[in-house]
């Protein structure tokens, strides 16, 4: 049987190359046991800047990460490499580092320098968790003009770069789709001017899961495919926090369908303390149940008696329930991750966004799902 499967999966991705499959590295994993034939592009996770907002020396660690990156695209050609520059746990200052024009050339000089001209990355892309607000650090209303300015200043150093080197430096965004972040209901077009960045960036690495956090006012899916109408929370959030929405609003917001990767999450989370009607679904919470690898999911959740499983045909996604300890949890397995990747196919978009390396288990069973929904003729999802 896994013959035959692995024989499909490589037919499935001779028949649809330009499907993209990006994934995020943060060292989850030996860089060596990465299943790199599944994937177009490694995202290596996290670069910081330094108080003086510089992208300045690596720590030994990144530097051992990056040779060994570097390693494995010399064994695989194909593969590209990119650096993504921020974060939501350690996210640099970026209001103070796009304030100001100097701040930006500053910045965007020393990346550069450093990334791309010593590290030898294929490109950037460029996480900042949230201009305006949403996010962790400090902000600025102006935040959102100052960061189209930023990508723009990195879209033309890059160029000029490429223009002496005779290639072309890739620059990518990390962009939010869910309307619970930190502080309450939120709008992606809060924090960036979409049809302003469109044309400057190759695409959009858009976070399609977090749509449920516990800055939601009640239990619900991480990454839902349609919005429900059962769903208690008020519109528009409802309407929006959900792939298809998403895909819909940066579409309505100037996005090309061909700029947009949509993340799929390799982990679940959930609500502790939710009643037990609809086993935890669209419930009042008293904490949230912490996030956890599909790895240890599929390990032990899925074979406790405690767990059961429930499904959503709105949602097209799978949930736990915890009757004992009143539990709610939200996630994906392989099944809801081909649909979602045979919906990226339908809509033509670019391809899907994985984070991150590491959490799937041996038989990279949530990668394989994906390639087989994204490269295989499907009905419409």
């Amino acid at each position: 049987m896994m013959l035959v499967l692995s024989g499909l999966i490589g037919e499935a991705q001779a028949q649809a190359a330009s499907s993209q499959i990006v994934a995020y590295y943060d060292g989850g994993m030996p860089v060596a046991a990465i299943p790199v034939q599944h994937l177009n592009t490694i995202i290596y996770a996290f670069e910081e800047p330094n108080a003086a907002g510089r992208c300045a020396r690596p720590s030994a660690t990144q530097q051992h990460a990056t040779a060994a990156l570097r390693a494995l695209r010399r064994h695989h050609p194909g593969l590209t490499l990119l650096v993504s520059i921020g974060g939501w746990d350690q996210a640099p200052e970026y209001s103070d580092i796009a304030l100001t024009p100097a701040s930006r050339e500053a910045f965007a000089r020393s990346c550069i320098r450093r990334m791309i001209a010593q590290d030898h990355f294929d490109g950037i892309d460029l996480d900042w968790e949230f201009p305006v607000h949403g996010g962790m650090n400090r902000s600025r209303p102006q935040d959102r003009s100052d960061a189209t300015a930023l990508v723009r200043t990195l879209r033309r150093q890059l160029d000029a770069l490429g223009a002496r080197t005779h290639r072309h430096y890739l620059l990518t965004i990390a962009t939010p789709a869910g309307t619970w972040q930190k502080g309450g209901a939120y709008l992606v077009s809060d924090s960036y001017d979409l049809a302003a960045i469109a044309p400057e960036v190759d695409w959009f690495n858009v976070m399609t899961y977090d749509m449920n956090t516990i800055f939601s006012p009640v239990s619900g899916f991480n990454t839902p495919l349609r919005a429900d109408p059962h769903d208690p929370q008020p519109q528009p959030e409802r309407a929006r926090d959900n792939l298809l929405g998403a895909v819909r609003y940066y579409e309505a917001h100037g996005v090309p369908a061909d700029k947009i990767l949509l993340g799929m999450a390799f982990y679940g989370r959930g609500f502790k303390g939710v009643s037990a009607r609809r086993a935890g679904l669209y419930s009042k919470y008293t904490a949230g149940f912490p996030e956890t690898p599909w790895k240890t999911i599929a390990a032990r959740m899925l074979k406790s008696p405690a767990w059961v499983r429930h499904w959503s045909v709105t949602a097209e996604a799978p949930w736990l329930y915890n009757a004992r300890r009143h539990i709610f949890f939200t996630y994906d397995d392989p099944h809801s991750l081909g649909i979602k990747a045979a919906f990226v196919r339908h809509e033509h978009l670019r391809g899907v966004m994985i984070w991150v390396l590491g959490e799937d288990d041996a038989r990279d069973s949530l990668l394989r799902a994906l390639v087989w929904g994204l490269h295989v003729q499907h009905t419409t999802p």
